[in-house]
C-alpha cells in the first residue's frame, strides 16, 4: 500500500506512505515552521534521536538551511539517555553534530541534562518548558518507533506511562537496567503535533500491532494521538509492507 498523500487512519493518527519519505519529513518539518512563526511568531520542536532523524537533521541543515528564520526556532529534545553529550549515544550530541551550522540562538537550545541527578533535572526540565512555551507546548514533537513499539523513553511495562499530569519524568528502563528522560504521554499528546518516522523492513512487523491495536495496549506508541491532535505516522515502503 503506497500512498503519496497524507491519508486519515483513523480519528486520532494520519499516515503517509512515500519511497521518498526523508524529503517529505524534512518538508513537512519546515512548512510547519513557517506556519509556526507566521502564526505565533516562533517554532517550537522536540527532536528525537536514531539514525533515521539524522539524515532528516542533515537536510535542514543543508537542502533547507535557508528556508526558514532559524533565530525563530526553539529546540528541545523528547527523551535523552543518560550520558553526557559528547557521549556518541547522546540524542542532543547526534542532533547538534548536524545542526550545529544553523543560526539558532544558544539560548533557544534546550538541552536535557540526563547523566546526573535524573530526578531532579526532569523537573527542571518541564519547568523550562512551561516557562518558555506556556499552555500550548510543542508545535512538534519528533518520534521514532522501537521494534517492542515504545516511542520516546516511553518502554513497554515502566512507570512512565502511568503518568497523567507531568510533562518529563525520569523513566527506570529494568530490562536494560538503566535511566532515560523522557517526555510522557501527556506532553506529547498536548502538543499540536507528534511525527512518528518510521523507516526500515526492520520496523515492518510492528507498525501494524502499533497502529491496529487499541490505545491502552502492550505497546506506547499505540497511545500516540488525539481527536484534537492528531499524530502524523510518515512511513517508507519497507516499513509499510504489512499494512
Amino acid at each position: 500500500m503506497l500512498k503519496n498523500t497524507i491519508q486519515s487512519w483513523d480519528a486520532r493518527r494520519d499516515l503517509i506512505i512515500s519511497s521518498d519519505c526523508l524529503a517529505f519529513a524534512a518538508e513537512h518539518w519546515i512548512h510547519t515552521a513557517k506556519r509556526s512563526i507566521q502564526e505565533r511568531g516562533r517554532f517550537a520542536v522536540a527532536l528525537s534521536g536514531g539514525a533515521s532523524p539524522k539524515a532528516i537533521y542533515q537536510l535542514l541543515a543543508t537542502t533547507y538551511k535557508n528556508s526558514i528564520d532559524w533565530t525563530k526556532v526553539l529546540l528541545f529534545w523528547s527523551d535523552e539517555r543518560a550520558v553526557p553529550p559528547t557521549h556518541p549515544d547522546s540524542n542532543y550530541g547526534s542532533a547538534m553534530r548536524d545542526l550545529q551550522s544553523l543560526p539558532i540562538p544558544p539560548s533557544q537550545i534546550f538541552r536535557m541534562k540526563a547523566e546526573t541527578s535524573i530526578e531532579k533535572n526532569a523537573a527542571d526540565y518541564e519547568d523550562t518548558i512551561q516557562r518558555t512555551l506556556g499552555p500550548h507546548l510543542f508545535d512538534l514533537v519528533m518520534l521514532g518507533l522501537g521494534e517492542d513499539g515504545h516511542t520516546a523513553s516511553l518502554f513497554p511495562k515502566t512507570a512512565a506511562l502511568q503518568e497523567k499530569s507531568k510533562l518529563v519524568i525520569a523513566n527506570h528502563l529494568l530490562e536494560k537496567n538503566t535511566w532515560r528522560m523522557t517526555f510522557t504521554l501527556p506532553c506529547i499528546n498536548e502538543s499540536r503535533q507528534a511525527l512518528l518516522f518510521v523507516a526500515g523492513e526492520a520496523k515492518q512487523a510492528i507498525v501494524p500491532l502499533v497502529l491496529q491495536a487499541a490505545i491502552i495496549s502492550p505497546f506506547p506508541a499505540s497511545a500516540i494521538g488525539t481527536p484534537e491532535h492528531k499524530a502524523l505516522w510518515i512511513l517508507d515502503p519497507p516499513a509499510a509492507r504489512l499494512l
